[in-house]
């Protein structure tokens, strides 16, 4: 009996206390597990990764994907040496501009003195004054040239005329002919007087605007070194009048700029004194050459010396073109 008691006296377990304690291991089973399926699933890399995290992940660029620099930040002592020259040049030609600019407001108000060489400047309005006046004789020619040509074709137009109305009219046949024949030889001998006077615009032109224009160029340049060396010679004279210990470095430096413009430009100088020269000896060359032709191929027209026109072609060795092509103009040359 006293074991039916000991036995008796612990709670008995229902089978409804059993099936409770049964799930609720289950449940907890099941929540251990999903945390370690959650827990492995943050910690192991996805088989399908986007290709945005890919791209992002990567980094070793390829090797033909560099990235472009700035000369700065490459550091190129070429790159830099040729910025700093270009920089240089730019202050030099704006200190130069200003300087000459100051040199020549000065010169017109009288408050500084230019640099003459009378005999030189001379020469120079002279071959300015040719220059205006060949361009003249120039223009005349080209114009009496245009009108001829045009007269010749009208007389060439009008012998076809006459020559088409002999056909036509028996009456007057005779004289149409006379009168078409002599248009013929006037069409024929004015085409030999173009070639002349063609010739002379020509050989004029390149004497006007070529020639000449080359040694005025020169002489633009001897200018504008004139006025330049004017400019650093008055900067020299006033630093000169301060001859301190703190001036000595600028006063060095305008003596070399000096110099430096002194030798362009006597260099200037001599080089248009030659080009005068020789151009004034090619200008009374090439215009006696010219002058007479046009005489004597003008003269030779207008008294109907065919033989006399046609030798001063030859003389002149100028070719005109064959009866049947067409004349061109003074604007075609």
């Amino acid at each position: 009996m006293a074991h039916s008691g000991v036995t008796s006296s612990r709670p008995a377990t229902s089978p409804v206390a059993v099936r409770s304690l049964q799930e609720m291991l289950k449940e907890s089973t099941d929540m251990t597990e999903n945390s370690s399926a959650v827990h492995s699933a943050a910690t192991a890399p996805s088989p399908r990764a986007h290709p945005t995290s890919l791209a992002l992940g990567t980094t070793n660029a390829p090797s033909n994907r560099s990235t472009p620099t700035s000369p700065s930040q490459n550091g190129d002592p070429t790159l830099m040496r040729s910025q700093a020259s270009k920089m240089e040049t730019i202050k030099n030609w704006s200190i130069s501009t200003y300087k000459c600019t100051k040199q020549l407001m000065f010169e017109k108000l009288g408050k500084s003195s230019r640099t003459v060489d009378s005999e030189l400047e001379a020469q120079i309005e002279q071959l300015r004054d040719i220059q205006r006046k060949y361009s003249n004789v120039l223009r005349l020619s080209r114009a009496l040239t245009s009108h001829f040509y045009h007269v010749v074709q009208t007389q060439h137009a009008l012998g076809e005329a006459f020559s088409e109305l002999a056909q036509k009219s028996p009456e007057l046949q005779e004289e149409f002919v006379y009168n078409a024949e002599t248009q013929r030889s006037l069409t024929k001998n004015g085409e030999t007087l173009l070639g002349a006077l063609n010739f002379f615009v020509s050989s004029v032109n390149t004497l006007c605007n070529k020639t000449i224009e080359d040694t005025l160029l020169t002489v633009r340049q001897y200018e504008a070194a004139r006025i330049e060396y004017d400019a650093y010679r008055t900067d020299l004279e006033l630093l000169s009048q301060n001859r301190s210990e703190a001036n000595a470095a600028r006063l060095e430096e305008a003596t070399q700029l000096y110099e430096q413009h002194k030798v362009n430009f006597e260099k200037l100088r001599s080089d248009v004194t030659i080009k005068l020269k020789f151009l004034d000896e090619n200008r009374i060359k090439v215009m006696h050459k010219q002058l007479l032709l046009l005489h004597n191929a003008v003269s030779a027209y207008f008294s109907g010396n065919q033989q006399a026109l046609e030798a001063t072609l030859k003389q002149f060795n100028i070719k005109l073109k064959s009866p049947n092509s067409s004349i061109p103009s003074w604007l075609e040359q």
